[in-house]
């Protein structure tokens, strides 16, 4: 089967995101339609900037909280890839009623849409987040434990309300449960920013970036390329066994936050000599953190032919690439 996404009418909501506008460009040079649907409440204009003169790229400047505009959204489309959300832990802690509205009541719409244009594939992000207290490693798709932040509750809902849409309307869905998602166009400024594009910023101008916790807790980083191939294996798996269920999108591998700051400084002193002589800061642990995060990607792997194409110093190196040269 041709697993290359072409001409199709794909929707991308929250496209002028970070993984949304990578999506969009990817899917553009592969001769489809795309509709990005985006409030730019997160999302960056910059990002999108060079697609608005394509002729096969549509801008919907409209929210997922509007019913109506899911609706007018999702006519004519054949693939929804529902990347809108309110992101990060912290947020949620402090605003959780916004978080939930956004993520539960958006994705909800989007599903209703979905389900009455007859869009043929609902891909939509999920989270990591969503194994909340279970200590066990990896992390296998059917042993979750109970979620630590409103982010994570709201994650989880998205897929309980997927699963349920399939089993009562028959539409076909698939979640992606994001492992610490990297690369070109990740925002580095702001609050809320994850913690790569944050550091590689301060490393570039000479500061000392902060580590919560002594550093030891961990990670399975996923560059973005990752991610694009998944997505698109999920839009065109025509494997039933496939369909209707959630896959970790990872490595598998485990990196320490002491170690990826290591190997970040690393690379980019190839580039200023001065950054290898910055050293991290410590401060407390953040709450709603889980200690330890890396995946099994075996289901992945067995139903989507997923093979992740960089690994973590891989990705890290195409990362400050990128960032050396836009920042």
């Amino acid at each position: 089967m041709n697993t290359t996404l072409q001409n199709s009418v794909v929707l991308v909501t929250g496209g002028a995101g970070f993984i949304g506008s990578n999506l969009c460009e990817k899917f553009l040079s592969q001769n489809n339609q795309v509709i990005c649907l985006d409030n730019f409440l997160t999302g960056k204009r910059e990002n999108i900037a060079d697609f608005l003169t394509h002729p096969n790229f549509k801008l919907i400047e409209g929210d997922i909280r509007q019913l109506e505009t899911c609706l007018a959204a999702t006519e004519g489309v054949e693939v929804v890839l529902h990347q809108a959300a309110l992101g990060s832990v912290p947020r949620s802690i402090e605003n959780p009623i916004l978080t939930n509205d956004i993520n539960i009541s958006g994705m909800l719409n989007m599903l209703w849409a979905a389900k009455e244009n007859k869009v043929r594939r609902f891909v939509y992000a999920a989270s990591s987040s969503t194994y909340g207290d279970s200590e066990k490693l990896p992390k296998v798709e059917e042993n979750i434990g109970k979620p630590l932040s409103p982010y994570a509750i709201t994650k989880y809902v998205n897929e309980l309300y997927a699963q349920n849409f399939a089993a009562l309307y028959g539409l076909e869905v698939v979640g992606l449960r994001y492992f610490n998602v990297f690369g070109r166009r990740q925002d580095p400024a702001g609050a809320y920013a994850a913690v790569i594009p944050k550091f590689i910023m301060l490393l570039m101008q000479k500061k000392q970036p902060t580590i919560n916790g002594k550093g030891d807790y961990s990670r399975d980083f996923t560059y973005i390329d990752n991610v694009l191939q998944i997505n698109e294996l999920a839009a065109q798996t025509q494997n039933p066994q496939a369909l209707n269920t959630v896959y970790n999108v990872a490595c598998g591998g485990r990196t320490s936050l002491l170690e990826m700051y290591q190997i970040l400084r690393h690379y980019l002193a190839q580039y200023d000599s001065q950054i290898a002589t910055l050293d991290p800061i410590f401060a407390p642990y953040r709450k709603g953190d889980i200690p330890h995060s890396q995946a099994s990607i075996e289901k992945a792997v067995q139903y989507l032919g997923y093979r992740p194409t960089h690994n973590f110093e891989a990705g890290v190196r195409a990362a400050i690439d990128w960032y050396w040269h836009h920042l």
